[in-house]
């Protein structure tokens, strides 16, 4: 199917193309590219005009550059612009316009990846959806999400994601989204801002980008929900909460099992019971969430519950896997891997904290981005009480030395530098019986861990 003219394309950005062609998707990266891509040269750690030869050989359509790469033939099927990342912008800019479909934002300190597969899982079963992949939320994420938008698509998930104070409203203004989510305000990205309060107005600028008439999705439990309905009110929009401590999507219990949690919920005054393929209330809490998104954008509640039990977590956020051992025995893997915050943190210990095994064993690694008390952060989670279930905690990277030496002596296990430095010890850490966490921030690298405990098994005997 075709998703770009050349003609399409140089009218959306304002630029020249080279040649007449058409273009079934659009790509930033020559690994992941397909056959039929519009591959775009952005400039990042590398300049992507020196990979367009490349990707022109892999199949590319054309490609979107602001110059005549070196290497390209003269004919070559080039579209040609001022500036690569702003046609980027004005291509998805595009793409929303021509679409009818109905859209949703999604940001929060934490549970945002994991609550827009949600959204996507239940959507799906009413009408072509389109979602972003991965943790694509940042300048380019989010107009490159846009730009292969399907011009038929009937309900889109938009992730908004920020590092620093600004970013999030014109992300929300390209989305033009017609429902926008809240999940949680979290003391995460402090080395940019002066303190929660500040994180909370940033997230609540998604509001900016409201639709007319527009639903804005705010979570009620947390210390500055004020913020996010008093920007949301002040655009207009319909504000439903969810939470504990909510009117309207009121979470009344949670009963956990070990790969699974079974929710019950008040919605405006109806008592109902929704399940959820993965332990962790913060889970129930997420999907509470998108039943409220859903249903803002006009999908039947009991269609969206049905919807929500056909989501699992994605690599790296909580998957749990139980792996079989070569000499016997099983171990229990909670792979959440992907990033890390002391709220996301608090939340995953809580999860191995009450899962059944012989040992409770964490494999932590650094909590980045949390500025001047990064140390004491890191050191205070000694008193959470999910650590008191927790039987031995190996800390990994030079913050997590400061929960280290915090830890009661008999918690107190392995620290060292590096996941590489821990991976090499698993075997004298790690046994048959064991429930294993491993989390940190994605760049301390704890996929390492995973990986090796998975080695150590010859396959998972089950997969959540």
């Amino acid at each position: 199917m075709t998703l770009w003219t050349a003609a399409e394309a140089a009218r959306a950005t304002k630029g020249r193309a080279t040649t007449d062609w058409q273009a079934s998707g659009v790509s930033i990266d020559t690994r992941t590219l397909q056959p039929g891509d519009l591959f775009v040269a952005l400039r990042a750690a590398r300049d992507g005009h020196d990979f367009v030869a490349q990707a022109l050989e892999k199949g590319a359509a054309a490609a979107l550059v602001s110059r005549v790469p070196e290497g390209v033939a003269e004919d070559a099927p080039l579209l040609i612009v001022e500036d690569v990342q702003t046609a980027l912008e004005a291509l998805g800019q595009a793409a929303r316009d021509r679409c009818r479909a109905q859209v949703v934002a999604v940001t929060g300190s934490v549970g945002k990846t994991s609550t827009k597969e949600m959204l996507a899982t239940i959507l799906a079963e009413h009408g072509r959806t389109h979602a972003s992949v991965a943790s694509y939320n940042n300048h380019w994420g989010v107009p490159l999400t846009l730009a292969r938008m399907p011009r038929d698509t009937e309900f889109a998930v938009i992730e908004i994601g920020m590092n620093h104070p600004g970013e999030i409203a014109p992300l929300a203004r390209q989305a033009r989204p017609h429902v926008a989510l809240v999940t949680t305000v979290a003391a995460v990205h402090l080395e940019a801002f002066d303190s929660v309060a500040g994180i909370a107005h940033e997230k609540a600028a998604i509001f900016e980008g409201l639709e007319s008439g527009g639903t804005a999705v705010v979570n009620a439990d947390i210390d500055h929900t004020d913020i996010l309905r008093t920007c949301a009110a002040r655009h207009g929009a319909v504000i439903v909460d969810f939470g504990r401590t909510a009117t309207d999507y009121t979470l009344t219990g949670v009963t956990q099992s070990s790969d699974s949690i079974h929710a019950t919920a008040d919605v405006y005054g109806r008592a109902i019971a929704f399940d959820v393929q993965s332990a962790g209330t913060h889970f129930a809490m997420n999907g509470l969430a998108a039943l409220a998104a859903c249903v803002a954008l006009g999908v039947d509640l009991d269609s969206a519950i049905a919807g929500l039990r056909k989501w699992s977590p994605v690599k790296g956020r909580g998957v749990r896997e139980k792996l079989s051992l070569k000499d016997g025995g099983q171990i229990e893997l909670l792979d959440d891997s992907y990033n890390a915050n002391p709220t996301s943190m608090a939340a995953a210990l809580d999860v191995v904290a009450g899962a059944e095994g012989a040992r409770r064993i964490a494999f932590l690694g650094d909590m980045k981005e949390l500025g001047p008390q990064a140390e004491a952060m890191h050191a205070d989670m000694a008193g959470l009480e999910a650590m008191e279930r927790v039987d031995k905690v190996h800390c990994i990277g030079p913050l997590m030395r400061a929960l280290h030496a915090a830890l009661p002596e008999d918690k107190r296990g392995l620290w060292t530098e590096t996941s590489a430095e821990m991976a090499d010890h698993l075997p004298q850490l790690v046994q048959a019986g064991d429930v294993v966490l491993a989390k940190g921030s994605l760049s301390m690298g704890l996929a390492r861990i995973v990986d090796g405990v998975r080695k150590m098994g010859h396959g998972p005997a089950l997969e959540h």
